[in-house]
């Protein structure tokens, strides 16, 4: 192993994590909002719509990730050429598996905002897409960035299966070591480097995370 293998794998760790974690985000997000806004407690309550969005999150968050992979590599081969063997085929499977987990923590991020503020809002005559983009967007953003940290630590962990399609990533490049040196990898320097760097990448995404939510909840400025 060597040095650049290794930033080579941090480079496709990051890649993944990064993507992978806007595009559930991007699907997340507007998922999260319709399950809250429809709720029985929500803006624009409807019943039949939020028992069907929530019977297909759940449905997929049921789903183990090793399984999405699978099912995943035909849509994958179709829609980018090849369904293993590239870090970028990993990319759709863990987008599918960080989805349900992304719009049911919006959902609960959106019920935390007070209800009085909603309705202080409403009186005003404001549109129920105001109220979303207005007021529980921006009063839940402190929660949706913790949770956008809690999402892209638990897509790390989810790497962890690119190994089976050979998507490459920091773990996966540890078991790869672990299975060719079997006799010495708790010896060796290179393992506890990629360890190291795994649990390195972890740490900045949560710091990074509490750090901007400190920064944008308006509690902290009148302390």
């Amino acid at each position: 192993m060597t040095f650049a293998e290794i930033a080579v794998m941090t480079g496709e760790t990051l890649l993944i994590t990064i993507i992978s974690t806007a595009f559930a985000y991007a699907l997340g997000l507007p998922c999260g909002v319709l399950l809250s806004v429809t709720s029985k407690n929500g803006i624009k309550p409807c019943k039949w719509l939020n028992a069907a969005v929530g019977f297909i999150v759940n449905v997929l968050r049921s789903i183990p990730c090793l399984i999405i992979i699978v099912l995943c590599i035909p849509w994958t081969r179709a829609w980018l050429g090849r369904g293993t063997g590239e870090w970028y085929t990993i990319l759709i499977p863990l987008t599918v598996c960080a989805f349900g987990f992304v719009s049911r923590m919006v959902e609960q991020s959106l019920a935390e905002v007070p209800s009085g503020e909603i309705e202080a809002v409403r009186s005003l005559g404001t549109t129920d897409f105001q109220l979303i983009t207005k007021v529980l967007l921006p009063e839940a953003r402190v929660s949706l960035i913790t949770g956008a940290a809690v999402v892209a630590v638990s897509i790390i962990g989810y790497t962890s299966f690119a190994y089976n399609i050979g998507a490459g990533g920091l773990i996966s490049g540890i078991y790869t070591y672990y299975t060719r040196h079997t006799g010495d990898y708790m010896s060796s320097v290179w393992m506890w480097l990629l360890i190291l760097l795994v649990v390195l990448i972890v740490q900045l995404i949560q710091e990074a995370g509490l750090r901007i939510a400190k920064k944008l909840d308006k509690r902290r400025l009148l302390k």
